[in-house]
């Protein structure tokens, strides 16, 4: 049994923010693979719950007009990992979230539901960081948008004001289109465990496969939330690849991020495996595109 006040039902997107402004305390849920698990540890215990989970119109992807791929929030990894649109156009998001616990966890977990934990290890954050995402909310006013590297405000907390709720992720059309990436997951187990360290790496070549246009990186666990890593970005940025660009591209790495100690690895180890990680995941983000090492 679960320690629980009382379970709301949304009806829809407007009914779940009348519910949360109704029930300021209440905890939302979605899939439940977290909040159910930290409420029978007894953190969330006697908390109000609001469910979303029987929103359909959060689930899918879709391609908009202007080329935008929308992910409603409630869309499970298993679903994401199968999507032809992500396959075709972002596939390494799908390749990710594929890496996220257990195949119950990736039926029944959300990728709103990672993101909005605030968590940085989460497998989804590092990777939509790299593609620019955007975050859409909804709430009393309505709905809003902004760049997912601002949704993230510190560890374990995102930009949800009272009475709003993440409605979906969105990927522009120019943060993806003639990009290939790459993402690396580092953890104890090959399985069942999250990340010690996460790196995604996107990359858009010249024409002649020969120049890196753009670059971007991000990681997860490198710091308190997702990041990206601009000094190795404008290092590598307008210039033709080479072994030691791409060696002075993975060092560079070590400019921005701010990874700590702690009883899963020590600030040295991650440290290590964060420069690792940055030229294995160019490497073959170059290759994917076309290049040749």
């Amino acid at each position: 049994m679960y320690d629980m006040k009382a379970l709301y039902e949304a009806t829809g997107i407007e009914n779940a923010t009348e519910l949360l402004l109704a029930h300021p305390e209440a905890q939302v849920i979605a899939g439940g693979s977290d909040v159910l698990v930290q409420m029978r540890e007894g953190k969330r215990a006697g908390k109000e719950l609001v469910s979303i989970y029987g929103l359909d119109e959060l689930r899918g992807v879709s391609l908009l007009e202007d080329g935008t791929i929308k992910i409603g929030s409630l869309t499970s990894f298993s679903h994401i990992t199968r999507d032809p649109i992500i396959q075709k156009y972002i596939n390494v998001l799908g390749e990710a979230v594929d890496q996220i616990g257990g195949p119950q966890i990736r039926n029944i977990g959300t990728i709103g539901g990672n993101t909005c934990n605030g968590v940085t290890s989460a497998d989804s954050a590092s990777t939509l960081h790299a593609w620019d995402a955007v975050v859409e909310i909804h709430g009393p006013e309505g709905y809003r948008k902004m760049p997912i590297k601002d949704f993230y405000i510190s560890a374990g907390k995102v930009d949800l004001r009272p009475g709003e709720i993440q409605t979906s992720i969105q990927i522009p059309k120019e943060s993806y289109e003639g990009y290939k990436g790459h993402y690396i997951k580092y953890s104890m187990r090959n399985a069942m465990d999250i990340a010690t360290m996460g790196c995604s790496v996107n990359v858009k070549l010249s024409e002649d496969k020969k120049v890196i246009e753009d670059c971007r990186i991000a990681y997860g666990v490198a710091g308190p939330v997702p990041m990206r890593v601009p000094s190795a970005e404008a290092l590598v940025k307008g210039k033709a690849y080479t072994p030691e660009l791409i060696d002075e591209f993975s060092k560079n790495v070590l400019t921005d991020i701010r990874p700590r100690n702690s009883w899963r690895a020590s600030l040295e180890f991650r440290e290590h495996i964060a420069v690792v990680m940055a030229k294995r995941a160019l490497m073959e983000s170059i290759r994917r595109s076309g290049g040749v090492l």
